[in-house]
């Protein structure tokens, strides 16, 4: 049979986060002939294997935090049961199905055209989508949007890797994991390291240097690490691993084999998962951009400007298969934004997305936000002598009840530059950090000095007052 050929105003490829925000915002508000193309489900990473998903089971580890810190306030909380991870699974399982119908809806409401199947360029007006059925369908389009996203990497030079999993086989698992291995040092496997812990595995974490979440400032990383100690969480510091291979007498369970900090020799671990999170790739493998002239860099991400400009006229590129800032809300902001540009008239001819001051959360335990520049940063840029660094350290009222050895830390830093002390930089590590970043960060992207921090009125008693009381 042959393709059918269809012709839009604007082709997006890609139905995550950035690339359904850009198509709605162009059909549903511009009135752009506009088609989406997807090949797995709607709503990318983030809703499906990332932070919403990310986020119910921080929830259910906190949960689990705050049953073991009851007994300090009196509590006596006698478990009938275990927690029953499979029936949560599930349970979240339905919740996000129930967000990739609204997904499809919302397309639906803004009518924009949706193709389930998997895009090729042909060339730089045209890509044909192989749907799921083997059939094709061409599509013409004066503009075209690649917003693909990118996908967990599994190591390559290491024999049995294919036996780990990614953070995306997380959320299949069935079962909890008795003794878990995660590799890597950033967002990711810190925040799953804290997950699995709190939910009852045992937990193990491989970093390649003395330090985990080494792009967050100095204060963040030196904190977290010592706090996931003291929760029991075995770091395993320089460490290598050089095979995973299964255990033909315990069905289910491997062996890692590596070296440590401990271990130089060398050593191996029985367990029931590893989880890799040392990376992602942008998700380019068959999307034939050589055939649309469109140019990559060194690590395969598209290449483009800050309005998401690629190097071919009519066709641009958001989200994480660019690889500047690898945030759903940044996916968002920046497809509005685009979709204004494009289609909504002169008055949004220069419409982007400002890409500095972007705050970001780490949903560790405790949770962590920053805004800016960290100190080393602000440092390099303005010269020591040109900033001045607030900070405290403290124990927050939430663990006055608890004994020293049960009390997690809270800590701040506010960096600021030049006579004015224009804020820079914000880092709070803490409970309740992700809510009150939001806020904070409003103040800093709208400049804020020291001392409007300062002539803010503190609320008492709270963590957050900590941050208008900085001497």
């Amino acid at each position: 049979m042959a393709p059918i050929s269809k012709e839009c105003d604007f082709l997006v490829i890609g139905g995550g986060s950035g690339g359904l925000a850009c198509a709605r915002r162009a059909s549903g508000q511009w009135g752009a002939k506009t088609i989406a193309v997807e090949s797995a489900r709607l709503g990318g990473t983030c809703v499906n294997v990332g932070c919403v998903p990310k986020k119910v089971t921080w929830n259910a580890a906190a949960i689990a935090e705050t049953l073991h810190e009851a007994t300090a306030y009196g509590f006596h909380v006698k478990e009938t049961a275990p927690f029953d991870f499979k029936t949560f699974k599930h349970k979240r399982d339905d919740y996000i199905k129930r967000l990739n119908g609204i997904y499809e809806r919302n397309l639906h409401n803004d009518k924009v055209e949706y193709l389930h199947g998997r895009a090729h360029f042909l060339d730089k007006n045209s890509a044909e989508v192989v749907m799921d059925d083997g059939t094709k369908e061409i599509i013409r389009a004066k503009k075209i949007l690649i917003a693909t996203g990118g996908h967990a990497n599994i190591p390559k030079h290491i024999p049995g890797a294919e036996l780990g999993i990614t953070s995306d086989g997380f959320f299949d698992l069935e079962t909890l994991p008795k003794r878990v291995a995660l590799v890597g040092a950033g967002y990711i496997a810190v925040e799953m390291a804290g997950m699995f812990h709190h939910l009852g595995s045992e937990t193990h974490l491989f970093i390649r240097h003395d330090t985990f979440l080494r792009a967050f400032d100095p204060m963040i990383q030196e904190t977290i690490v010592a706090e996931y100690e003291r929760q029991g969480i075995h770091i395993h510091r320089n460490s290598t691993q050089s095979k995973l291979e299964k255990d033909p007498a315990n069905p289910g369970w491997m062996k890692l084999h590596y070296t440590d900090q401990a271990a130089p020799d060398g050593a191996t671990m029985d367990l029931d998962c590893l989880l890799w999170a040392i990376g992602r790739s942008p998700e380019v493998e068959d999307l034939g951009l050589d055939k649309a002239g469109v140019a990559q860099n060194e690590k395969g991400h598209v290449i483009a400007d800050d309005y998401q400009n690629t190097s071919v006229e009519n066709i641009y590129s958001l989200g994480d298969v660019c690889g500047k800032i690898e945030l759903t809300p940044v996916a968002i902001a920046a497809g509005r934004a685009l979709g204004n540009r494009l289609f909504g008239g002169p008055e949004f001819k220069n419409a982007k997305l400002d890409y500095t001051n972007i705050p970001s959360v780490v949903f560790a335990h405790p949770e962590v936000g920053s805004i800016g520049m960290t100190e080393p940063e602000a440092v390099e840029k303005f010269g020591k002598e040109n900033i001045k660094v607030y900070k405290t350290s403290f124990t927050a009222m939430y663990y006055a009840m608890m004994e020293p050895k049960d009390k997690a830390p809270t800590s701040y830093k506010v960096i600021c530059q030049g006579e004015d002390e224009r804020i820079v930089g914000m880092h709070i590590l803490g409970s309740g950090s992700s809510e009150m970043l939001q806020g904070f960060g409003v103040a800093v992207r709208m400049g804020a000095r020291k001392r409007d921090l300062d002539n803010c009125v503190a609320i008492h008693p709270t963590s957050a007052e900590e941050l208008v009381t900085l001497k």
